[in-house]
C-alpha cells in the first residue's frame, strides 16, 4: 500500500495547482492592464476578475484530480504525463469559460483569458517537470523508495529486475524473494528471505509496499493462499505470470459471464473505431498523394519507357492482411525479359489465403506481374539506370498508393512479403505471422529504424510486432513525420 506521504504530497500539490491558477490570472492581469505591452479602452474592476479565478480554483483541482494528474507518476513517461497535463488543462480552461457565460461576465478580457491559459498550462508543466526531475534524483539516492517482496522465482522475474535496474528512478527496491526451498540461492542479486510459507510472518516485520507473485508453473495451487495472505495484511499483490512469454505487451483482459479471459492477440486496431480511423487516414492520404503527384507519376512513367522497352508497371503477388494475396503494384526497374503471356489485370479467384499457389507472369502490354525467387544485389545487372535512380530514391513505391486506396495496403504498417519468403520466414521466425494481423504498409516502424532491404528478418519483425502491438494514431503520424525527414534514400535499397 501507498505510503502516507502519498497523500501529504497530493495535497500539497493541490495547494500548489491552486496557486498557479491564481498566479497565472495576476500575470494575465498584468500584462493585459499594467504593463503597457497591450492597449485598453476599460475593463471590468479587478475584484470581478479576481472573484471569478478564486471561484474556479476548485473547479481546475478537481479536473485534474478527475484526470489522474495526482495519481502516482512512479512509472508513467514523460510523454504521457504531458498529454494527461494538456488533456486537463483544455477541460479546466473549457469549463472556466463556460462559467464566465453562465455567471454573463460576457466583457471579460479575451486577452486576459488567452494570457491566462497560456500561463497555467505553462506554469504546470514546469511544475511537474519540476517534481518529477526532483523525485527523480532523490530516489536515484536511495530516498523516496517503494519496497518489494517477490513470492516465488519464475522465468519472467529477470527480465522484471532488469527493468528495475534499468529505472532507479522509479524508486523501487526488491528486498528478497521467498523460495520453496529453505536454502534458496540469491538470484539476479536478490536474496533469499525464506520460504513462501513465511509470507505471512515476513510482512509482519517488514515494511513491504508491493508483493511481486511470481509462481512457477509447478507451485501454481499455492497462488490462491498467497494472495489470501497479503488481503489479509492489506499489501498490494500483482502477478508476473510463468507464461508471460505467450502473451501480447498489453494484454487485453475480458469476461464472458463472471469469467475473466485473456486474449492472447489483441492489437489496437482490432477496435473498430481505430481500425475506421486509419482507413480513412488511409484514403485521404492516398487520394491526395495520387491527385497531388500525378504530374510526378507521369514524369516517372515516361522515364521508365525511355530507360528500357517494356511495361512500365511491375507487380508481385504479396501477402497481406489474413495472409490473403494481393498483386502489388510499382515502377518498373529492371530490364523486361521480353517473356510473353496473356494479361493478368485481375486478383486471384475468392481472394485465396497463402498457399504457394501465386506464380509470376507478365503482360506484354503495360504490366508485368511476377514472383521472383530472391531480392536484388549491390549493382544488380538486372536494373536500368533510371531504375537504380527509382530504388535508391524509392520512388518505385509510389504506385502502391493505389494499393493503399483500394484497400490492400495502408500508409504505414509492415512491409509485405512475397508467398515463398513467407512460407520460409514463418518457420524460422519466431511471432512472424502476427504481421498480418493488420494491412501491409508502405513504410513502417521497422523501415524508419533501419531495418529494410537486406538487413535482419528477425529485428524487423520485433520492431513490426511492436508497431501492431502499441498502435495509435499518434504512432502513424510519427512514423511518416520520420519517413520525411529521414527522406527516401537507403543504403539497403538496391
Amino acid at each position: 500500500m501507498f505510503r502516507t506521504h502519498q497523500l501529504l504530497l497530493v495535497r500539497l500539490l493541490q495547494i500548489a495547482d491552486g496557486a498557479i491558477v491564481i498566479a497565472s490570472f495576476l500575470l494575465a492581469w498584468y500584462v493585459k492592464f499594467m504593463s503597457g505591452w497591450l492597449s485598453f479602452d476599460h475593463h471590468l474592476p479587478f475584484s470581478t476578475y479576481f472573484l471569478a479565478v478564486l471561484l474556479s480554483v476548485p473547479v481546475f483541482i478537481l479536473i485534474n484530480l478527475a484526470t489522474g494528474l495526482y495519481q502516482p507518476t512512479r512509472v508513467k513517461s514523460l510523454s504521457s504525463q504531458l498529454v494527461t497535463i494538456v488533456r486537463s488543462s483544455l477541460l479546466g480552461l473549457l469549463i472556466f469559460m463556460s462559467g464566465l457565460y453562465f455567471l454573463k461576465l460576457s466583457e471579460f478580457s479575451r486577452d486576459v483569458l488567452v494570457i491566462f491559459s497560456v500561463s497555467y498550462v505553462t506554469l504546470l508543466t514546469v511544475e511537474r517537470l519540476a517534481i518529477r526531475v526532483f523525485l527523480r534524483v532523490m530516489r536515484s539516492r536511495g530516498y523516496n523508495q517503494k519496497f518489494i517482496l517477490v513470492v516465488g522465482w519464475n522465468a519472467a522475474m529477470k527480465r522484471f529486475i532488469q527493468g528495475l535496474e534499468a529505472h532507479p528512478w522509479f524508486g523501487y527496491r526488491v528486498i528478497g524473494y521467498l523460495s520453496e526451498e529453505a536454502d534458496g540461492h540469491a538470484m539476479q542479486g536478490v536474496p533469499c528471505i525464506g520460504r513462501v510459507d513465511d509470507l505471512h510472518s515476513v510482512l509482519q516485520n517488514h515494511v513491504i509496499d508491493h508483493v511481486i507473485i511470481a509462481l512457477p508453473r509447478t507451485e501454481i495451487a499455492k497462488m490462491a493462499e498467497v494472495i489470501h495472505v497479503c488481503e489479509l495484511m492489506g499489501t498490494q499483490s500483482l502477478i508476473v505470470p510463468d507464461y508471460f512469454d505467450l502473451l501480447p505487451a498489453r494484454p487485453r483482459f475480458e469476461t464472458f459471464g463472471d469469467m475473466p479471459l485473456i486474449d492472447t492477440r489483441y492489437v489496437p486496431l482490432d477496435d473498430a473505431l481505430n481500425a475506421a480511423l486509419k482507413r480513412t487516414f488511409d484514403i485521404v492520404f492516398s487520394a491526395l498523394v495520387l491527385v497531388l503527384f500525378s504530374p510526378l507519376f507521369l514524369i516517372i512513367a515516361i522515364g521508365v519507357k525511355l530507360s528500357s522497352p517494356g511495361p512500365v508497371f511491375f507487380v508481385q503477388y504479396r501477402v497481406g492482411k489474413n495472409r490473403r494475396i494481393f498483386p502489388m503494384y510499382k515502377f518498373r526497374t529492371m530490364y523486361h525479359d521480353g517473356r510473353q503471356s496473356h494479361a493478368v489485370g485481375q486478383r486471384h479467384q475468392g481472394d485465396p489465403l497463402l498457399d504457394n499457389s501465386a506464380v509470376g507472369e507478365c503482360s506484354a502490354s503495360s504490366i508485368c506481374f511476377a514472383d521472383d525467387d530472391g531480392w536484388t544485389i549491390p549493382n544488380d545487372p538486372r536494373r536500368t539506370k533510371f531504375g537504380a535512380f527509382l530504388r535508391r530514391t524509392s520512388l518505385d513505391e509510389l504506385p502502391q498508393f493505389w494499393n493503399v486506396l483500394v484497400g490492400d495496403m495502408s500508409v504505414i504498417g509492415p512491409r509485405p512479403e512475397r508467398p515463398n519468403f513467407v512460407e520460409k520466414f514463418k518457420d524460422e521466425i519466431p511471432r512472424y505471422m502476427v504481421k498480418h494481423r493488420v494491412r501491409p504498409g508502405i513504410t513502417g516502424w521497422a523501415q524508419v529504424h533501419g531495418w529494410r532491404g537486406d538487413t535482419s528478418i528477425a529485428e524487423r519483425i520485433r520492431y513490426d510486432i511492436e508497431y501492431i502491438e502499441n498502435w495509435s494514431f499518434g504512432m502513424d503520424l510519427r512514423i511518416i513525420l520520420k519517413t520525411l525527414r529521414h527522406g527516401f534514400t537507403h543504403p539497403n535499397a538496391y
